[in-house]
């Protein structure tokens, strides 16, 4: 659609995405209509909001396709299964999500559109596009980190700011509502089990993380360690001469980039890339200054960024100058406090399984904080493999007999403290039981494996509560 005036839009949702959506097609001169299932204080406020702007708002009733409908832009987590969605297909109205709003809304009033370097995966999505928008400043290039980061694409490609080039992270849900978006280069870090419930299956799931690399020019980055991601880089339909391009924690082959004695290293945009590579960074280099370790899977984020970037042409030295300024999101291997000897690390972000195997991967002996809500997970093969460097674990949350279950078939030996309660206090004695169950040089490691909602409104305030509790051992 380029003439919007007069066209009946349905928005399928307030909040983030749905109340710019509706302001912006309201001033493109569209008849908006936003429905959504809730009717609390929070709806009524921003339906006031849009009303004032002309905007008709239906709350309650999410269900019901308007009457007139032509097209809807849907909240990215609306389900495919949803009653509006079914009656729009037998009615053959497209579905948008607002991320597809927004690719074909850039380029309007003669603004330039900026080209997306795309980023997605079950994990360190948000990780790797902060690292990628901080290796593009470093080389002097307007960009910023926006999608699913919490920053809305709308205002990045329709707001007063002129990019040069934006890093984009895109959700397995926001992908499915996003048929015609087309990146200069896209990456997918990992796919492991998560949001199956939406999907319907795994299949459905790595089909809508596979659609990023639809139509991509230069580069699909792929993890030479996930085969499962270049089986989606192998089924993708791109432009004539866009090529694979592979990440590794190991030495990289031609068309690779990897480590070398500490060093990451390009053998994929450097000529003659069968002889030849181009020295990065170095691994301390990564992530905030006077960090104790890298992670394994950071060094990895750091990798897929830098394939982003030189495949946008970005020179070397600003891969390295990028990657030392870059500072984590709290709440990601963290590292809170050394009490007695222990290191307290705060992971809340690891809110299902591939993630919490990221992180207990990261240190050699653990006593872990895990639970929550599983989200439909199995826990059996995360425990399998880090059996050997458990020293014990100590579980809350309403899931947690998953887990406790798990370790009494994978790692029997494991003490266990099972807290039999999921009020926010449970923190605290969460820490406590781990300080007792902890030896020195040991790392009390908060990686639930689950998500929060059942005792925390969010993973930030678990993680929080946390690093109180760790406080407190050190007081």
């Amino acid at each position: 659609m380029t003439d919007w005036q007069g066209k009946h839009v349905t928005v399928a949702g307030l909040g983030v995405s749905g109340v710019p959506a509706a302001k912006v097609l309201s001033g493109l001169g569209a008849k908006v209509t936003v429905v959504d299932d809730g009717d609390d204080e929070r709806a009524r406020t921003q339906a006031e909001e849009l009303e004032a702007l002309g905007v008709a708002v239906r709350l309650g009733d999410g269900d019901t396709l308007p009457d007139g409908t032509e097209l809807i832009v849907t909240a990215p987590g609306w389900r495919p299964d949803k009653p509006l969605f079914l009656a729009a297909g037998r009615a053959g109205v497209p579905v948008w999500g607002d991320v597809e709003l927004a690719w074909r809304l850039r380029g309007r009033g003669g603004r330039q559109a900026a080209p997306w370097l795309a980023v997605t995966g079950t994990n360190g999505k948000t990780t790797t596009v902060r690292m990628l928008a901080s290796i593009l400043e470093a080389a002097g290039l307007r960009t910023a980190a926006v999608g699913n980061i919490g920053v809305s694409l709308l205002d990045a490609v329709l707001g007063g700011e002129q990019y040069d080039v934006l890093a984009v992270e895109l959700s397995s849900y926001q992908l499915h509502w996003a048929p015609s978006v087309r990146a200069h280069s896209a990456a997918v870090l990992n796919l492991a089990p998560d949001h199956l419930d939406w999907h319907g299956s795994m299949e459905a799931y790595a089909a809508d993380k596979g659609r990023i690399y639809e139509g991509n020019r230069v580069a699909c980055v792929y993890n030479a360690a996930d085969k499962a991601t270049e089986d989606l880089v192998r089924e993708a339909d791109v432009v004539e001469g866009c090529r694979a391009i592979g990440f590794t924690l190991g030495t990289p082959a031609p068309s690779q980039l990897g480590v070398v004695d500490d060093i990451l290293v390009d053998r994929a945009f450097v000529e003659n890339r069968h002889r030849n590579a181009q020295e990065l960074a170095e691994i301390s280099d990564i992530g905030a200054a006077g960090a104790r370790s890298v992670a394994p899977h950071n060094i990895a984020n750091a990798l897929a960024a830098a394939a982003l970037a030189r495949a946008y042409g970005v020179p070397a030295a600003a891969v390295r100058d990028g990657l030392r300024v870059f500072t984590p999101d709290s709440h990601r291997i963290a590292h809170v406090a050394d009490v007695d000897g222990v290191a307290y690390v705060d992971d809340s972000k690891a809110t299902n399984t591939h993630a919490a195997q990221a992180s207990l991967a990261s240190y050699e002996s653990i006593v872990w904080i895990a639970g929550g809500l599983a989200k439909g997970a199995t826990f059996d093969e995360l425990v399998a493999q880090a059996a050997k460097r458990l020293r014990g674990a100590v579980l809350i949350g309403a899931d947690r007999a998953l887990i406790r279950d798990a370790l009494a078939r994978h790692a029997p030996e494991v003490p266990v403290v099972d807290l039999d309660r999921t009020d926010t206090g449970a923190m605290l004695q969460a820490v406590q039981e781990a300080r007792r169950l902890a030896r020195p040089g040991d790392t009390v490691l908060l990686a639930p494996a689950c998500a929060s909602m059942d005792m925390f409104a969010n993973y930030i305030k678990r993680g929080e509560a946390f690093a109180r509790a760790v406080s407190e051992l050190g007081a």
